[in-house]
């Protein structure tokens, strides 16, 4: 079980949750004093779709990496033999069913956004991961994700995708794993320093993103959100945090270093999520406190679990 729970890299599967949430709160109004019930079922839905998809994709990935985690990385399920290549196909693909075959119970647009985010997955895993272009592959990936949980109220005409600040939030999302996933190119070795100052680059582009999203919305088309400037210095305390920890992996990149920074951008991946959704529920009164706090604490679990469970 062990084997399998480190093949789908679980303490990960975290952070796709953030994502929905972010999602469907940032599409949907939620009147404060009232619970938000009436709008569980089809978020829970969505919540079971993209950690199928997710876990899927980590799946895959360690499917299509058999050759090079045999040289590498001997220690992981497949190359050392606790999970068969052929049982990793198996579950990849009954994953990715699940998630595509849930998100389809929500709305024909769920089912359409799951299926993109399905071949982004595959084509990440099999095809573009060792090029140019393998970042923005993953990059989209998140982007994906985040509308999948604001797929309910999503239309694919300009106004569908503008009136709610959803894809702006996934592009500084998708920008910021890009980021990531640069930083993660040669983690199993000593990192170029050139790579991980253009990832550093990436992913503070990807929280500025975000900043001006929050700064520049309200302007557009919302009234003025008191909490703009607190969830602006939220983001800002990550940076800092993210960025000092970037420079000491690129003084010393020695897997270790760049390892753990990772494992720090992954997890602070949550609290970009948070901050967004405690910035879009401040009007919602005890629940929307409850949501943003509810999103940051998914962080516990995913240290917890990364003890035991290798997040990279």
């Amino acid at each position: 079980m062990l084997g399998y729970l480190q093949l789908v890299r679980l303490p990960t599967v975290f952070t796709a949750m953030a994502d929905i949430i972010l999602g469907y709160t940032l599409t949907h109004t939620f009147v404060a004093g009232t619970d938000g019930s009436e709008d569980a079922p089809k978020f829970l839905v969505l919540l079971a779709a993209s950690c199928c998809l997710y876990m899927s994709g980590m799946v895959f990935n360690d499917v299509f990496d058999l050759q090079q985690d045999t040289a590498e990385r001997p220690g992981r399920p497949i190359p050392s033999g606790r999970v068969s290549r052929n049982s990793a196909i198996v579950l990849g693909v009954v994953l990715m069913t699940v998630g595509i075959v849930s998100a389809a119970l929500v709305t024909r647009v769920s089912l359409q956004v799951a299926g993109l985010l399905a071949v982004a997955i595959l084509s990440y895993d099999g095809l573009l991961k060792r090029t140019p272009l393998g970042p923005l592959a993953m990059g989209s990936c998140r982007l994906l994700n985040v509308l999948l949980g604001a797929s309910d109220q999503l239309f694919w005409t300009p106004p569908g995708l503008l009136v709610r600040p959803q894809l702006a939030a996934a592009i500084g999302l998708g920008v910021y794993i890009v980021g990531v996933t640069v930083f993660a190119r040669t983690e199993a070795k000593t990192s170029s320093r050139w790579q991980l100052g253009l990832a550093q680059i990436l992913f503070n582009a990807g929280i500025v993103v975000l900043g001006c999203l929050i700064v520049a919305w309200p302007v557009w088309t919302w009234p003025p959100r008191g909490n703009g400037p607190v969830a602006v210095a939220m983001l800002a305390v990550i940076a800092f945090t993210l960025n000092r920890r970037a420079l000491t992996a690129l003084a010393d990149p020695s897997p270790s270093n760049v390892q753990t920074t990772i494992k720090l951008l992954l997890l602070s991946y949550v609290m970009l999520d948070a901050t967004l959704v405690f910035w879009k529920m401040n009007d919602s009164g005890p629940f929307g406190t409850a949501v943003a706090l509810g999103t940051a604490a998914l962080i516990v679990p995913a240290l917890l679990l990364s003890r035991f469970i290798p997040m990279t």
